[in-house]
């Protein structure tokens, strides 16, 4: 550990807030007292003169799919629920995304913004898609007919005004180009490979590259137009692919690059200035580094881009913080972005022959808060019988564990923002217009109107409130002797004000005492069972 022990005569009060699987809900807990002299052998040291990476903040992400959600409640609920997702007094989220076009989690999906085949100029281009709302006779348990996409964004964006808030970042991603741009003229195609990938979303054609690059630029001037400015950008969703199992479109890091350096690049510095963030890649975290050498190292590309989205779907525990590390050490000047997580095929049936490892069917997720906390889910629904899955990086876990460990070990390792994927689903996990049924942090049962707030919106919103836009990460270890490496994550943030904050998950069904070291002095602290702990304490200047 570089550690410097400086005297800051910490005398003040510290807060602390806890999360807990016993049932605290961002509960306000005793203050500690820090002191001097020896501290115990398990140690989270926090060197607050070790600056590090500037934050983004939480966040979550709108989609067709919540709001559909949302519609069945009546104003006044959902106006409530809207207030804790994105109010000063709920969770304040910082950060959102938001899909171009449809994916998955849509109502009925397969459309674009430009449907009308070989329309170049894209004279028929038109967002209504996310603004024409739901039809009750079509779904006859919808309450607002006309809450969609757009509205909920604008409500969201309504409630950070009215508290005189910065608004949302907000990051757009196109999941596909309009079906008559690619080389398989569909959406997608599942099962035959096809440019090497087993299914497949396609590719764009030659032809068309310019023509897609006009329809991302389209969608962000009508959604200025709508008075939403997207702060971010990326040029595909997940260009690895998904099977062709919903709406995609490879991209190559070379393909990526030649469309952003030729196309997608100059358009967008031309469009505005400053041009949205434009963030590369969007996919899985183990492959980030050939991505970064591409295209950060092009010195043509480079200048049009400022960073990197990444997704979690590669393990359910590993962070692979070693490659965050070393795109950092190359690359300092970019930064880096988590921009969907949820928990796989909540709502899924197991494959035929194979028995539910976690045995959660019978009681469900729905109001159990048990099942967050404990090992309960699965990856892709029952991953380990999926052929070329490594089923060691996907054993059943916590989806609590899971999301705290993800952005503490993140944001230790240079990423600067952490966004969740669908804020409100139904009690099953959709609609999904694959049957991909996830997790989400608020669960609505749309018959009933019951609102469910889980155990992860509680810890999101606990990391949100604490986390926030313009603080620098500081430099935090930990020794935990005799315990297992996996069972105590701590990170740390300051903001310009001197308030340093400590987060804490304690992973373990035992309460463990560690000492909180800062500087010369440390304090004694108790982290209960299962639980995320966060400490503010306010920094004096250090003395020599």
């Amino acid at each position: 550990m570089n550690y410097q022990a400086v005297d800051y005569h910490l005398t003040g009060s510290m807060q602390v807030l806890l999360t807990s699987e016993a049932g605290d809900r961002i509960a306000l807990k005793e203050n500690i007292v820090f002191k001097t002299g020896r501290p115990r052998a398990n140690l989270v040291q926090v060197d607050p003169q070790q600056l590090k990476q500037t934050l983004l903040g939480i966040g979550t992400s709108f989609t067709e799919s919540s709001a559909f959600v949302l519609a069945h409640l009546d104003q006044q609920t959902r106006a409530a629920v809207m207030q804790n997702i994105y109010g000063e007094q709920g969770a304040n989220f910082a950060l959102a995304r938001t899909p171009i076009g449809s994916c998955d989690f849509c109502v009925e999906g397969r459309y674009s913004y430009a449907d009308v085949a070989d329309d170049c100029s894209l004279t028929h281009f038109s967002i209504d898609a996310d603004k024409d709302g739901f039809s009750v006779k079509q779904y006859p348990g919808i309450r607002d007919p006309d809450f969609d996409l757009l509205p909920m964004i604008k409500q969201a964006l309504e409630i950070k005004a009215n508290q005189q808030q910065k608004d949302l970042r907000i990051i757009a991603s196109a999941w596909t180009a309009p079906l008559w741009m690619k080389d398989i003229q569909d959406w997608y195609v599942k099962g035959s490979v096809q440019n090497g990938f087993q299914g497949s979303g396609g590719v764009l054609k030659p032809e068309h590259s310019e023509t897609y690059a006009r329809y991302l630029i389209k969608y962000l001037q009508a959604y200025q137009h709508e008075g939403v400015t997207l702060w971010g950008l990326t040029p595909v969703n997940e260009p690895l692919g998904n099977n062709g199992q919903w709406e995609s479109m490879h991209f190559t890091p070379a393909t990526q690059n030649e469309f952003i350096k030729h196309h997608l690049g100059p358009l967008l510095r031309d469009y505005a200035q400053p041009p949205p963030q434009l963030l590369m890649y969007d996919h899985s975290r183990d492959q980030l580094e050939q991505w970064a050498d591409t295209i950060y190292g092009d010195p043509e590309t480079a200048p049009f881009v400022d960073g990197a989205a990444v997704h979690w779907y590669e393990s359910s525990f590993r962070v692979f913080e070693d490659v965050f590390d070393r795109v950092h050490e190359r690359y300092p000047e970019y930064s880096i972005i988590h921009t969907e997580g949820c928990i796989d095929d909540l709502g899924n049936d197991a494959p035929p022959g194979v028995t539910d490892p976690a045995g959660f069917k019978e009681s469900g997720w729905f109001q159990n808060d048990e099942f967050w906390w404990s090992k309960s889910a699965t990856d892709w629904a029952y991953s380990v019988t999926w052929e070329g899955v490594n089923s060691a990086d996907h054993p059943v876990y916590a989806p609590v564990h899971r999301y705290a460990r993800n952005i503490i070990v993140s944001l230790n390792h240079w990423v600067s923002g952490w966004i969740d994927w669908n804020i409100v689903l139904d009690s099953r996990g959709g609609p999904n217009h694959v049957g991909n049924y996830c997790g989400a942090p608020i669960m609505i049962d749309v018959e009933t109107g019951s609102v469910y707030y889980t155990p992860v919106y509680y810890v999101l919103a606990q990391l949100s409130k604490t986390i926030r836009p313009g603080d620098r990460a500081v430099q935090t270890d930990q020794c935990m002797p005799g315990l297992d490496p996996d069972a105590i994550h701590a990170s740390a943030s300051i903001n310009a004000d001197g308030l340093l904050t400590v987060q804490v998950l304690n992973t373990t069904g035992q309460p463990v005492e560690y000492s909180l070291q800062i500087g010369q002095q440390h304090a004694l602290v108790r982290i209960e069972a299962n639980a995320l702990q966060t400490l503010q304490i306010p920094m004096p200047q250090p003395t020599a």
